[in-house]
């Protein structure tokens, strides 16, 4: 019940009737002629900067935008007159970017981790989670599906206590048509219990952080037992990068294309997947940039500049977002117009394995709410402990600690040995990215 109660708070926002006018006009704008998607896009990126100049504190000395009649030199004049934005900047005044003008019962409060485990705070429009979601339906209704399909999905919500030590492992949201997979109690011996309910579920597709269904498809092949062709339409992934042995993987254990999705909670950025498995930018909803470190006549390659389009409780412009990607030179050969990426790296971590075998990914939602804890890293040797280094605040306390501890504990059980220490700064790898989780035992590849 407390899930499917959830489901409907979350599908007013989404499903309003912002979303399905922006649905039904970005549905046309899809395949337009990029000159007509420039000027879409210079369009709303004009606004975005007025509006902020007029009612973001942060903003009000912004330079205005562009009267170049060429909407493509006119889009890159605006953001050449914009100042990059970093994260500490915006987290650490946070009140300077917020927009005036906006009723305080309309602006929507949450916080992300991110991929460096800090927790940011952000502040949104209906119309911000509408248009997100606009972007991400356009994508799916081109496979087929539909508001109503049902689905399954995995995800970093704790929906099933740790402690349970049997099935189920899912919950059911009626109203959404839903049935929700505990990423939390993912051992060899559990496994084959989801694949059995995958068997029995008649969904259409699949919602899914690429290692948790990765995990599933393993146990999938390593027993011989894969989906028909045809029982479900398609598998979308976020959150993580999709790697090409992943894929490999999940399409052949599941009988059906991934359709990979590249956004973040500050609603700031979205590319879809296409028919050849490229990411296309939704030029509708934000505008990208790269901070070129690498280029040949193919791609060019780089941390990403991202300015989002929707969001003007917060406007994010110019945002460096942490990731790095790699834009392609050429057309797409799908035909779809407008920048497309190769990959986008930055979400790659190692799962955690608890003393119990559990296979645990994608752990950044314990850092969500600890606003104290400015990054962290997850180190882990063996199963039986984890190390968790952070920078803290200097709002950091006992009751900070207590609260980082539960929200562990929450997705890892009381078993597991856990060792908390403080550090002025985490250390990056060579390629100067940084990675949330280091795990000799859980290794990405396994």
């Amino acid at each position: 019940m407390a899930c499917t109660w959830a489901g409907y708070v979350r599908a007013r926002d989404r499903f309003s009737r912002h979303f399905y006018r922006m649905l039904r006009e970005w549905q046309q704008t899809e395949m337009a002629p990029i000159e007509s998607l420039l000027i879409y896009q210079r369009n709303r990126l004009d606004a975005m900067v007025r509006h902020a100049q007029e009612t973001v504190p942060r903003y009000r000395e912004l330079k205005g935008p562009s009267k170049e009649p060429d909407a493509r030199r006119a889009i890159q004049e605006t953001l050449a007159g914009i100042p990059i934005l970093d994260k500490a900047t915006y987290r650490d005044h946070f009140e300077e970017f917020l927009s005036t003008n906006i009723p305080a019962g309309r602006i929507r409060r949450s916080q992300t981790s991110g991929t460096t485990g800090t927790a940011l705070p952000l502040a949104y429009t209906p119309e911000a989670i509408a248009e997100e979601y606009a972007a991400v339906w356009r994508m799916r209704a081109r496979c087929g599906i539909g508001l109503r399909d049902r689905h399954l999905t995995f995800g970093g919500q704790v929906i099933v206590p740790f402690s349970q030590s049997g099935p189920p492992f899912w919950r059911e949201n009626l109203y959404g048509r839903q049935t929700l997979f505990s990423v939390h109690h993912m051992t060899p011996r559990n496994l084959q219990l989801y694949v059995d309910e995958i068997f029995k579920q008649k969904a259409a597709y699949i919602m899914s952080y690429p290692s948790s269904l990765h995990l599933v498809a393993r146990a999938m092949l390593e027993t011989g037992r894969t989906l028909p062709a045809g029982r479900l339409k398609a598998i979308f992934t976020s959150s993580e990068s999709l790697l090409a042995f992943q894929r490999e993987a999940i399409e052949e254990a599941f009988s059906t294309r991934i359709w990979d999705r590249y956004g973040t909670s500050e609603f700031a950025v979205s590319m879809t997947a296409c028919s050849e498995g490229l990411l296309h930018v939704d030029m509708e909803y934000c505008v990208v940039e790269v901070e070129v470190e690498e280029e040949n006549e193919d791609y060019v390659r780089g941390p990403l500049l991202v300015t989002g389009l929707s969001n003007n409780a917060t406007p994010f412009l110019r945002y460096r977002i942490g990731d790095i990607g790699t834009r392609l030179k050429g057309q797409c050969r799908c035909g779809r117009p407008g920048d497309v990426y190769l990959d986008v790296d930055g979400r790659n971590e190692d799962y955690v394995v608890t003393p119990d075998g559990r296979f645990i990914g994608r752990l950044d939602h314990i850092f969500k709410e600890q606003a104290e804890i400015l990054e962290a890293q997850i180190l882990q040797d063996s199963p039986e402990s984890i190390e968790i280094i952070f920078v803290p605040s200097a709002e950091f306390n006992h009751t900070s600690e207590e609260a980082l501890l539960r929200e562990v504990r929450k997705r890892m059980g009381d078993q597991m040995h856990i060792d908390l220490k403080r550090v002025h700064s985490i250390p990056r790898e060579r390629n100067g990215k940084f990675r949330a989780v280091k795990s000799r035992v859980g290794r990405l590849a396994l």
